[in-house]
């Protein structure tokens, strides 16, 4: 059970940095054994992450300082370590970065599709997008909520059968979150609990032909 968060909002406030702050400690509730961020600043996305709770490592940093042309575009992972402490998320190249909760394979990482860096296999979406797929229909059987920053088209998010994601969307942007209480207690109202096999972003909706083999699975 990790946490993953997108943001993307234009006009920044302090209202807004002030939401941000609020979005990441609730969704502390999802994990403490790290949290990590990516954003987009210009035509790079940068990424920071420790083995630190979300309270922790929001004393290290300082959302104004994300901000780029009055507009931000940020992902965020709070994890729940099942196996050790080492890669944490974001993962992230020049062109993407994403953030995911469940797991794309339980198969030694020799094993996997995709070459990867790390033995975590939340890259493996990484290493997808980069050779041009969609890792919905990449990686079936599955579990995934993913949110992903494209440094030219900004933050879309998606989930298949087996984990939750939630949409809120607000007069400035966007909103993505784990679960309905993390919007509601962050302050938010009448977030929407996304579809199975639709991706979400601002500016469009797009459904994915659904393999013919997957079952409904509620989280």
């Amino acid at each position: 059970m990790c946490g993953v968060i997108g943001i993307e909002l234009n006009g920044i406030e302090d209202e807004d940095i002030s939401l941000i702050h609020k979005i990441f400690l609730q969704t502390m509730i999802r994990g403490k054994h790290a949290t990590g961020i990516s954003y987009r600043k210009g035509s790079k996305i940068i990424t920071l992450k420790e083995n630190l709770s979300a309270d922790n490592f929001l004393k290290k940093i300082q959302f104004e300082e994300f901000v780029d042309n009055d507009s931000l575009c940020l992902l965020g992972h709070i994890r729940y370590s099942t196996s050790d402490l080492r890669y944490p998320q974001p993962f992230s190249s020049d062109k993407y970065s994403i953030v995911h909760n469940g797991v794309i394979s339980q198969e030694d990482s020799s094993t996997w599709k995709y070459k990867t860096e790390t033995a975590n296999d939340s890259e493996l979406i990484l290493r997808s997008l980069e050779h041009g797929n969609d890792p919905l229909l990449d990686f079936i059987p599955s579990s995934m909520a993913v949110v992903m920053l494209d440094i030219e088209k900004g933050i879309t998010g998606f989930r298949n059968e087996s984990r939750p994601l939630w949409l809120t969307t607000l007069p400035k942007g966007i909103v993505f979150t784990s679960t309905k209480n993390i919007a509601i207690r962050s302050g938010l109202s009448n977030p929407k609990k996304c579809e199975m096999y639709v991706k979400y972003s601002q500016k469009e909706t797009i459904k994915v032909k659904r393999p013919k083999n997957v079952k409904d699975m509620q989280p």
